[in-house]
């Protein structure tokens, strides 16, 4: 089998069955190991696929620049920053992450709800300027231009001072064994440190990033208490899921 056509297969066992083991593509193909690790380098670097030891996961494609996730899967992300608003109650004290559906998520609060919200996405913190009755919290910290939130120490000192009812997370991965992951390693410490301090944490996932992962972890299926995705995901994608723990809720 020619390497282009090989690696054609592998991505198409990935997308199959949502992750693939070098040891079974090396007995599949009767090549070597060694050819079924460089095939998986060579199709990592190109964006292709996540390496993992022993194999590969589906990359995540939710890494683009946040100028350009903007208009990407824009209904979808509408229907569940719907879903995420619905859930808050007056007099919470809600953490909300950045990213374009957490932008879109604090344009779909009530203009009568009366709430907390703490955030380290400094966009997010502007669109809630204009609403009444939602005092902002924003915690500092370095600015990581890609995701426009702050990461590092100083965040996560801060948000040690808080005490939530729900954090409503955003990841760029989710999947049954790799769990959330995103693509920044700061960004990661960010997230957990903020999951720590909630009593719920709710993920936002639309359908890219179901099934797939990014190179840093943020915590098991576990971590979360609901993951928020689409009507209509892939049967077999909510059922993996599902079996490893996570509840669904459906936008």
């Amino acid at each position: 089998m020619l390497t282009t056509h090989r690696k054609k297969a592998i991505l198409d066992l990935l997308k199959r069955d949502g992750q693939v083991v070098a040891t079974d593509l090396s007995v599949a193909f009767e090549v070597s190991e060694d050819t079924i690790r460089r095939d998986l380098r060579e199709l990592a670097a190109e964006g292709l696929l996540q390496r993992v030891h022993g194999g590969a996961l589906p990359a995540s494609p939710a890494t683009a620049p946040f100028a350009a996730r903007l208009g990407v899967e824009a209904e979808a992300k509408l229907r569940i920053a719907r879903k995420a608003a619905s859930l808050i109650s007056p007099g919470q004290v809600v953490i909300i992450d950045g990213g374009t559906t957490s932008d879109l998520l604090v344009r779909q609060l009530p203009a009568e709800l009366a709430a907390t919200v703490v955030t380290h996405s400094p966009s997010v913190a502007v669109a809630l300027a204009g609403h009444a009755s939602v005092e902002v919290i924003l915690l500092g910290g370095r600015l990581f231009k890609h995701s426009i939130v702050t990461v590092g120490a100083a965040a996560i000192e801060a948000a040690s001072h808080v005490t939530a009812d729900l954090y409503f997370m955003g990841v760029t991965g989710v999947h049954p064994t790799a769990g959330f992951s995103t693509g920044d390693f700061e960004e990661a410490h960010v997230k957990r440190a903020l999951a720590a301090r909630a009593a719920e944490t709710i993920v936002l996932a639309s359908a890219s990033k179901l099934n797939a992962a990014s190179p840093y972890r943020i915590g098991d299926i576990g971590l979360s208490q609901g993951i928020i995705v689409e009507r209509g995901i892939d049967k077999r994608v909510g059922l993996s899921l599902e079996k490893a723990g996570a509840t669904l809720i459906h936008a």
